[in-house]
C-alpha cells in the first residue's frame, strides 16, 4: 500500500476497533486481504477481498419507480454505517478475518462485500418494513424512500417509518438524509410529480466518455447507455452496429467448436437447404 491508502486504513481500523466492530484474533483458520474502496462522501470503506456475489433483486426495480413516481414529496433516507448494523453470531465472526499491516481482525457486525451481506441486509430491511412497502415507502438495500400525494400525508409517513427505525434499533445517517422534496435520484434515476427522468449526471457522464477502441470499451459502453434504454426509442436498432463490432467473439467460439466435414457420398440422394435474411443468405448441399 502506499503511505497515503495505508494511512486511511490505520485511521479506518482504529474507528472499528474503538466502536467495537471489529476486533483482533489470532486462532482463526480463515483470513482475507483488505481493500480499500474509495466513496463518494470521502469516507472509505475496508472490504475483505472476496468477490461480491450480487443476489436477485427481491422486487422488481422499474416496478417500485412507477409506484414512486408522480407523487407531490418524498422523503430520501440513507442507513448508517450500512451493513455494519447486523450482527455477526459468535460462532460465525472468525470466517470474517482480514489481515492488514497493522494485525489480523475478525468483524462483530457484519461488513461490505461478503458474500451474501447483500441478499442478507435487503432481507432484513424488507422484514423491517414489510408492512409500509408498497404503501407509502421503498426500501433498496440501506436506502429508504417515503413517499406520498401531499405535505401532511408525506410527514405522517415519515413518522410511522422513524418509529420503526427506533423499535427495530435501526440508526440512519441524517447528513444523507432529505425530508419532505419534491424529487430526488433513486438508483439511478429521478423521480418527481412529473414521472421518471433519467439522472442528469449519469447522462453528463456517458456523453463525456471517450470512443472505444477496442472490444471491451465497446461492451463496456454498451452497458452504460443501455442503462436508460427504456428511455430511448428504438434503442435496440440504433445500438445494433455496436453490437456488431462484439460478434468476432462469436466467430472465435465458432472455430473451436467447428463441425466435421466429410465427403459427399454420391450413391445417395442429396438435399438443398437455403435459408436468408436481411443481412445474409446461404446454401448447404447434403
Amino acid at each position: 500500500m502506499n503511505p497515503t491508502i495505508l494511512d486511511v486504513v490505520k485511521k479506518e481500523m482504529t474507528k472499528l476497533l474503538v466502536i467495537g466492530i471489529i476486533y483482533p484474533i489470532s486462532d482463526s483458520q480463515w483470513v482475507s486481504l483488505v481493500q480499500v474502496v474509495p466513496k463518494k462522501s470521502r469516507m472509505t470503506v475496508m472490504k475483505n477481498q472476496h468477490d461480491e456475489l450480487v443476489p436477485m433483486r427481491i422486487q422488481n426495480s422499474w416496478q417500485s419507480w412507477k409506484k414512486l413516481a408522480g407523487k407531490s414529496h418524498y422523503c430520501f433516507m440513507d442507513g448508517f454505517f450500512g451493513y455494519m448494523q447486523i450482527h455477526i453470531a459468535l460462532e460465525d465472526q472468525h470466517k470474517t478475518t482480514f489481515t492488514c499491516p497493522f494485525g489480523t481482525f475478525a468483524y462483530t457486525y457484519m461488513p461490505f462485500a461478503l458474500c451474501n451481506a447483500l441478499s442478507t441486509f435487503q432481507r432484513c430491511m424488507t422484514s423491517i418494513f414489510s408492512d409500509l412497502l408498497q404503501e407509502c415507502m421503498e426500501v433498496f438495500m440501506d436506502d429508504f424512500t417515503v413517499y406520498a400525494d401531499s405535505f401532511d400525508a408525506c410527514l405522517e409517513n415519515l413518522s410511522k417509518v422513524l418509529m420503526r427505525c427506533i423499535d427495530t434499533n435501526l440508526v440512519l445517517n441524517f447528513e444523507k438524509c432529505h425530508f419532505t422534496v419534491t424529487e430526488g435520484i433513486v438508483l439511478g434515476h429521478l423521480v418527481s410529480n412529473r414521472g421518471i427522468e433519467v439522472d442528469k449526471a449519469k447522462v453528463d457522464n456517458i456523453t463525456s466518455l471517450p470512443n472505444p477502441t477496442f472490444v471491451r470499451k465497446v461492451r463496456s459502453f454498451l452497458g452504460h447507455v443501455g442503462f436508460y434504454k427504456r428511455f430511448i426509442k428504438n434503442f435496440i436498432k440504433i445500438a445494433l452496429p455496436l453490437c456488431k463490432l462484439l460478434q468476432k467473439d462469436e466467430l472465435k467460439n465458432r472455430f473451436t467448436s467447428a463441425p466435421i466435414l466429410q465427403a459427399p457420398n454420391w450413391e445417395l440422394p442429396f438435399e438443398l437447404m437455403c435459408d436468408a435474411s436481411n443481412s445474409a443468405l446461404g446454401a448447404v448441399l447434403g
